[in-house]
């Protein structure tokens, strides 16, 4: 690549009209992994690509705090969480979030989905269609809710789905999408504050592995319970992610409907599911891109990154660079067999080291729940997909497809199946 581009011109318009894939067209467009521009007036650093990724989670090159637009803080990430957090406060609160990811932990949350996936297949086979996106969302809410320790009554379910749902959906959108977060998530902040309260009062017991019960009675590194705002932000850090998993097994039953070839090499044994699951988190588009500020003055590639510029690292398009994965516009699972595990390379949700950095705590909750999902939908059920507009627009945050993925004649099997 060569060294760095400036583009003082703003743009704003050009990343509206390419999406996730604006930072990759123009890092191939100038052959460089840094460039400058400006979006809505303010001046960005870009980076793309393994190597920057390197750089941009360098802890003495990078800050998390006050990164995050007061929009995205208000809808998708709540104020006062660990994702703007640096120093030993970041380690200690994502110290707090690790230990729910033990294995043990682990294999609990994934016995409570399928759970789940059994007691909505039954209702499913009842109806005609079945919007897969909207009834992922609601089965993940329940299995989260009761695997974090959170009380969630028959009636509330589909109130806390939808707020869970609409702060998903705020991510990069402006007018009734973005004002639906902001209601959703002051309403679920609410709610997740009075069960804070209700932990320390002794009125609600969870569980002693429980996120709830974590999290109510962490401290932070004085020793300081967290204030009620930010433990109930935290807990919904635990929720709110989980939920919107929802995303990508969308995307993986739109995978076993779009590549029929790599579809029957799962089916047939020749494909391993670990494979499939890692192929759709590469492929298809999830978050768009990281943000942080610079920490102090430095260069990189010849591009001076002044101390306090925003910077946006190219998560969609470091996992479609040519230079990484050769044919990166093609579906095919078998490329992780070969995968040398970079930290850096292969970052949907982040890059970096989990314990140490600001890389996704809930990356192993996606992967475990992925898998599950796609041994249900090729092992549990038959269906079918109707013709639909299953087009996936890069313009729209989050990306997923038009239709929300419609299936009809959705029978159990307890056999091999998937759809046809």
């Amino acid at each position: 690549m060569s060294a760095a581009r400036s583009h003082p011109t703003d743009s704003t318009v050009a990343l509206l009209r390419e999406g996730y894939a604006f930072l990759l067209h123009r890092s191939e467009r100038d052959r460089t992994d840094v460039f400058e521009t400006r979006l809505l007036g303010v001046p960005v650093l870009c980076l793309h690509g393994e190597e920057a990724a390197r750089v941009f989670y360098d802890p003495e090159r990078f800050e998390r705090r006050g990164a995050a637009p007061s929009r995205a803080q208000k809808t998708l990430f709540g104020q006062g969480g660990v994702q703007g957090l640096d120093g030993e406060a970041h380690r200690a609160r994502k110290a707090m979030f690790m230990s729910l990811m033990t294995p043990d932990r682990l294999r609990d949350l994934a016995s409570l989905t399928t759970a789940q996936w059994h007691a909505a297949a039954v209702k499913w086979e009842m109806q005609d269609r079945v919007v897969l996106l909207d009834e992922v969302q609601e089965l993940l809410c329940r299995a989260v809710c009761r695997w974090a320790g959170v009380p969630l009554t028959p009636a509330e379910v589909t109130l806390r789905t939808a707020d869970f749902a609409a702060m998903i959906d705020s991510a990069g959108a402006v007018g009734p999408r973005h004002w639906r977060g902001r209601l959703g998530r002051a309403r679920a902040e609410r709610w997740a504050g009075g069960l804070i309260r209700q932990v320390r009062a002794g009125d609600l017991d969870p569980a002693e592995a429980s996120a709830l019960r974590v999290i109510a009675l962490h401290r932070d590194p004085a020793g300081a319970l967290l204030d009620e705002h930010t433990a109930a932000v935290e807990v919904l850090n635990v929720l709110r992610p989980t939920v919107a998993v929802a995303l990508y097994v969308t995307f993986t039953a739109l995978a076993l409907h779009e590549s029929p070839e790599a579809r029957r090499d799962l089916l047939s044994g020749r494909g391993a599911g670990e494979h499939f699951v890692q192929e759709v988190r590469r492929f298809y588009p999830f978050f768009p891109f990281a943000l942080a500020k610079v920490r102090r003055d430095f260069e990189w590639r010849g591009q001076p990154f002044q101390r306090g510029r925003r910077a946006l690292l190219n998560l969609y398009g470091t996992n479609h660079d040519r230079r990484l994965w050769g044919d990166p516009e093609r579906f095919r699972p078998g490329r992780f067999r070969d995968w040398n595990g970079s930290a850096y390379n292969f970052i949907p949700q982040g890059g970096g080291d989990h314990v140490q950095g600001h890389r996704c705590a809930g990356e192993w909750i996606t992967i475990e729940l992925m898998q599950g999902a796609l041994r249900f939908l090729t092992e549990e059920l038959t269906y079918a997909v109707p013709p639909q507009d299953l087009r996936v627009s890069l313009t729209r945050y989050p990306a997923r497809p038009a239709s929300r993925l419609v299936l009809s004649g959705v029978r159990r099997s307890g056999g091999r199946a998937g759809g046809a």
